[in-house]
């Protein structure tokens, strides 16, 4: 078992000093290190000179159209340019040179739809479509520099139409298929898109779900941008038609011409804007610029998921409209030349073990999902993935939230086969591309904890004052020299980048999170700082207190929250799905509260547990803690709208009332 210990942080502002310890670890087997893309040197070779081992890693894995002779320019900090004087295509570097090779007839992407139908593209098909989406997009007026909104379920057209943007230079912003119309204009608008790619629908769970009406609604009042909207026919939903405006995909794309020679691009040309969830007011726009970028995730794929693109089969489970789906879908294993698997369902459609199905098919051999996803699962039981074979994975991946000790033990005991090696990846939006992992083939990876920086970058867990804290000591996780896929900016608005994420340190990003040092010096995410407590003076973070609750064999998941308290500031408030094993009764809520103050100490302990049905989740699988804080806090919930069941807040309301 983990031994987790608090000790007390003394007065609010004062650091986190939560002491984390996990004594469990597991190298790598002997034939894995053996067989390893990337070796323990790495990093003292980028220690030596971080930008000189990007330019190498940037030479080695892109084609540049126009060589670069200058890797990095920090002379206007916060505002950084990477390989400024290159130049390069990112639709080229994921498709046309890999056919050029002799690599067309490799997979590219097997495709399975929700209701089972499915897909396959070769990399020469794959390039052949975007050659024609291209075509298509410029026929309609689109060329370099233009914004292009996106807004379509994970299909292969999503990633076509992102390589055909990047191909002819044009910007795209892509929207999660779940926002609202509302949601998705303020995002037009931001950007000033003008043209927008949607479907008449997508499925969800085994229903057709529709997605242009609410297009037509954004767009539906004046003083918009755009002139064209494309609709991928998927789901066969009648929808309303702006004759002059809209254009069906199989009309346009499907009908352009095969013939379009690839250019290159200035390496800091934006590639992409990507609005971060969640936030209020103006939309937040990180953007991304197209040389660093490529670097960075290709890279980051490469190493921390130990890709052999000849043998492996990849599949991240993330949606496209997520900055994950952007890294590790549309961009970095195609720049690979790897081939990966897209679904476009959920993981409990048709049945609960629609995943390991996939997995069983296709033979995937890398798999990549999320922490909520994991917890799931293991709520399921463990008797579904045993109905299936996944002898072909041989790598797991955990990406989106700090990952519960014991998720990480069932991930790598139960789809693992206690063999697989397991990577937690702590990165972000800002970020674009993985930052903190272990390397599968050197770390003994530690359940619970990202562990180290990769090699090339610059991490540090810093206290209130910006100074470096010692292992076993808590803080605000800062990155302290620049990397290749960082955001160049908040679209349109310098001012609020510099504001949002260099005002906090000087002369340091701050990534909003809580981490610590354990004692080995391994890095701990304990998640936003908005997320910590703050309980008679001790600053708890619900990270943990969830990792303790989900440490016990009754609880499946777990969600913490901190409520107003009168006498304490703030409260404990746990919110906890039970394991179908698990028996509801009177004595469970004390089991659970004595079980966190054994794990953690007496101030920890929740004021109040309560057992429910489900959490509150939106489609990517992110809790949305706010809607638990109104319930904790006896307010009216608010907006729900990205949820993605709806029901769910009843569900927790009906459970409160029982």
């Amino acid at each position: 078992m983990s031994e987790v210990t608090t000790a007390a942080a003394g007065q609010a502002g004062d650091a986190l000093e939560n002491l984390l310890k996990e004594n469990r670890k597991f190298a790598p087997s002997a034939e894995f290190a053996a067989n390893a893309i990337v070796h323990g040197d790495e990093y003292a070779k980028a220690d030596a000179d971080r930008p000189a081992f990007w330019g190498e890693q940037s030479r080695e894995l892109l084609s540049w159209s126009k060589p670069f002779t200058k890797t990095l320019d920090w002379s206007n900090p916060p505002f950084a340019t990477w390989f400024e004087d290159g130049e390069i295509n990112a639709a080229y570097n994921a498709l046309d040179r890999h056919v050029e090779a002799g690599n067309g007839d490799r997979v590219a992407i097997y495709f399975e739809g929700e209701p089972g139908d499915t897909r396959t593209y070769t990399y020469a098909q794959l390039t052949e479509e975007v050659k024609k989406a291209t075509n298509a997009f410029e026929s309609l007026g689109v060329i370099k520099g233009d914004r292009v909104a996106v807004y379509l379920p994970m299909i292969p057209e999503a990633v076509i139409t992102l390589l055909a943007c990047a191909r002819i230079g044009a910007i795209h912003s892509v929207v999660f298929g779940g926002y609202s119309a509302d949601a998705l204009r303020s995002r037009i608008d931001d950007a000033e898109a003008k043209l927008v790619v949607t479907a008449d629908g997508t499925f969800r769970r085994g229903k057709p779900s529709p997605l242009k009406p609410a297009v037509d609604e954004a767009l539906s009042a004046p003083g918009h941008s755009v002139q064209n909207v494309v609709v991928v026919k998927r789901n066969g939903e009648d929808v309303n038609w702006v004759e002059g405006r809209d254009v069906w995909w199989d009309d346009s794309v499907g009908t352009a011409s095969t013939e379009h020679t690839a250019v290159g691009h200035p390496a800091e040309h934006p590639l992409f804007i990507l609005y971060t969830s969640g936030t209020t007011g103006k939309p937040k726009g990180i953007l991304h610029t197209t040389g660093g970028y490529l670097t960075q995730t290709a890279y980051t794929h490469r190493a921390v998921f130990d890709l052999h693109p000849e043998t492996d089969v990849f599949w991240c489970t993330a949606d496209v409209g997520w900055v994950t789906g952007h890294s590790y879908v549309t961009y970095a294993p195609l720049i690979n030349g790897a081939t990966q698997v897209m679904y476009e369902g959920t993981p409990d459609s048709p049945h609960q073990g629609r995943f390991w199905e996939i997995v069983e098919k296709y033979k995937v051999s890398i798999l990549y999902t999320a922490p909520t996803a994991i917890r799931t699962f293991m709520k399921w039981g463990e008797d579904i993935p045993a109905k299936y074979d996944l002898s072909s994975i041989r790598l797991l991946g955990s990406v989106g939230e700090p990952i519960n000790p014991e998720a990480w033990m069932w991930y790598r005991r139960v789809i693992g086969a206690d063999k697989a090696p397991v990577v937690d990846t702590w990165w972000q939006t800002e970020t674009g591309a993985i930052m903190i992992a272990p390397l599968p083939g050197v770390t003994a990876a530690k359940p619970g904890s990202a562990q180290v920086p990769l090699p090339g970058i610059a991490v540090d867990v810093v206290d209130e004052l910006g100074a470096s804290v010692p292992n076993g000591h808590g803080g605000y996780l800062v990155i302290r020299e620049p990397w290749p896929a960082m955001l160049r900016g908040i679209w349109g608005d310098n001012e609020r980048y510099q504001d949002t994420y260099w005002s906090r340190f000087d002369g340091m990003y701050f990534a909003g999170d809580g981490a610590k040092w354990d004692e080995d010096g391994d890095v701990w995410l304990l998640g936003r700082v908005d997320d910590v407590m703050n309980v008679s003076g001790h600053r708890l973070s619900t990270t943990e207190i969830e990792s303790a609750l989900v440490s016990h064999p009754s609880v499946a998941e777990a969600a913490v929250v901190g409520a107003a308290d009168e006498t304490t500031g703030q409260s404990v408030v746990a919110f906890v799905i039970l394991r179908g094993s698990a028996v509801e009764d009177a004595d469970i809520v004390t089991t659970l509260r004595n079980h966190v103050g054994h794990e953690i100490g007496p101030i920890a302990k929740p004021r109040t547990i309560l057992v429910v049905p489900e959490l509150p989740k939106t489609r990517s699988g992110k809790i949305m803690r706010r809607l638990l804080k109104d319930v904790a806090e006896g307010r009216t919930v608010g907006d729900a709208s990205t949820l993605a069941d709806n029901t769910v807040m009843n569900q927790i309301a009906e459970s409160l009332r029982k």
